[in-house]
């Protein structure tokens, strides 16, 4: 292939007539591939061999703003869809032209064929016996690439001019695609419609074609004589399917490391994060990142992302966490073992088999009731048992000032705020007013519990006058 002249040529760092380039829509030298220069005489011949219409200044104006528009909103957004697939022409004769290379979405398992000495129809089988057959799976594929050039009267009058190659596919084919092409036009006259072109080329050309499991390559050595903007890349088997796997090879690599990278930056995130939860202790935390899920995170799942010590303490603070949320276990007071009540708050514990009441915690006893505070200090301190007193005393004063939770029954003070409570152990919800397990705020809006309670301040009679008054600060 000779080498395309100065006009034909891309242009490199170089800002036009237009504002187009200063929507930073990617110029590039050259544009890669074969037949670039007979994409571009094809162009020529269509622009010299269509007769546009006569315009006014103000209608060339107008058609000149919406070509700018179309380019600088429509186009930027394609090349945030391409990237480095889109490139700008060298314009003629002071029209805009550039060219996208479209990616298609290739269905799975989508299987290229290439059939030796094929003469006929690719749909057809021969089925003859010195027929040589090769098919390979691929999950790309070459891009289809579309080449516009628009004319002065384009888009009031005419469509642009343009051409479509693919490497992959007969001239039969590509021509099928361009007269859809210009169905797409015809449908809505008188609009931009670049947009529309690679957006049903990228998600429909495909399917139109019929190609939704394979594709027949060829045939070959047939000449075909009808669209001229139909411009097939083929040059034989062995050449087109080297070319088909190379690609695929290479998309496939460079979205391997994509992935890699970041599965491994996520990998990082997810140890760091599980490590986190499972240090302080708030496991029933540890659920899934996404928004959308917010489930627990898989035992397999974390076993890969802890150490062997973490996983250890992951899996004995879950058990806490599940016994501490069941109601009717209790732990024996001896050996501190969970155990099951019955409904006569009575537990048996299976490692020691001491028998005690899980109210008070003592041994158990038929009919009597549980000793008061008072009294059970007052044998403490007979027995003299300091750690058992601290305990009792420290009991008592959290019941005092504090609320058990309604679903796991750990003790919970509130200092400020709302009555709603998040409980610190199981994350449940409750009423700090009436104790009671609550969803959302509709729990304080029938007005049987206020939402904000009311701030009741300690004062003091005055000695002389009997007002009563409030302490401030040290005062």
């Amino acid at each position: 292939m000779g080498s395309a002249s100065n006009e034909e040529h891309f242009f490199k760092n170089k800002v036009s007539s237009f504002s187009v380039e200063a929507a930073a829509l990617k110029i590039s030298e050259e544009v890669k591939g074969d037949k670039s220069s007979d994409v571009v005489s094809i162009l020529r011949e269509l622009s010299l061999s269509v007769e546009e219409p006569e315009l006014d200044a103000e209608q060339l104006r107008i058609n000149d703003l919406l070509q700018e528009d179309e380019l600088v909103f429509q186009l930027v957004a394609l090349e945030s869809i391409y990237g480095e697939n889109l490139f700008i022409l060298d314009g003629q004769r002071g029209l805009r032209s550039f060219q996208i290379h479209i990616h298609m979405e290739v269905p799975d398992e989508f299987t290229i064929v290439a059939k030796l000495n094929l003469r006929s129809d690719p749909n057809t089988i021969n089925g003859s016996s010195d027929e040589l057959a090769y098919s390979s799976k691929v999950q790309y594929l070459p891009p289809i690439v579309l080449t516009c050039l628009l004319p002065k009267s384009y888009p009031s009058n005419i469509p642009p001019y343009f051409t479509v190659s693919v490497q992959w596919l007969n001239s039969t084919r590509i021509s099928n695609l361009c007269s859809m092409l210009d169905s797409i036009w015809m449908d809505q006259p008188r609009r931009e419609v670049i947009y529309q072109w690679t957006q049903w080329l990228q998600n429909s050309s495909l399917s139109y074609l019929g190609l939704d499991k394979e594709i027949v390559l060829g045939p070959y050595g047939i000449k075909y004589i009808g669209d001229r903007r139909a411009v097939p890349r083929s040059v034989s088997p062995d050449v087109d399917v080297l070319a088909i796997r190379s690609f695929n090879d290479e998309r496939c690599r460079e979205n391997f490391l994509k992935d890699t990278m970041n599965a491994a930056f996520v990998l990082i995130i997810m140890q760091t994060y599980s490590g986190i939860y499972v240090s302080e202790g708030t496991v029933n935390k540890l659920q899934c990142p996404d928004a959308k899920c917010r489930g627990m995170v898989p035992p397999n799942v974390l076993k890969g992302l802890l150490d062997e010590k973490e996983y250890e303490r992951w899996e004995y603070l879950m058990l806490q966490k599940t016994l501490e949320s069941m109601t009717d276990v209790a732990y024996c007071p001896r050996c501190q073992t969970p155990c099951i009540e019955d409904e006569d708050r009575h537990a048996q514990c299976s490692k020691c088999f001491c028998s005690f009441c899980t109210v008070c915690r003592e041994k158990w006893h038929v009919g009597k009731e549980c000793l008061s505070f008072e009294l059970k200090l007052q044998m403490l301190e007979k027995r003299k048992e300091p750690q058992l007193i601290y305990e009792v005393l420290s009991l008592k004063e959290i019941l005092r000032d504090a609320k058990q939770c309604p679903t796991c029954k750990m003790a919970i003070s509130r200092i400020d705020g709302c009555n709603k409570m998040i409980c610190i152990n199981c994350g449940k919800p409750f009423c700090y007013g009436c104790n009671e397990a609550v969803e959302g705020y509709d729990h304080f809006r029938n007005g049987k519990c206020k939402l904000i309670p009311e701030v009741k301040l300690k004062t003091r009679p005055c000695p002389n006058c009997g007002q009563f008054n409030t302490k401030v600060s040290e005062d």
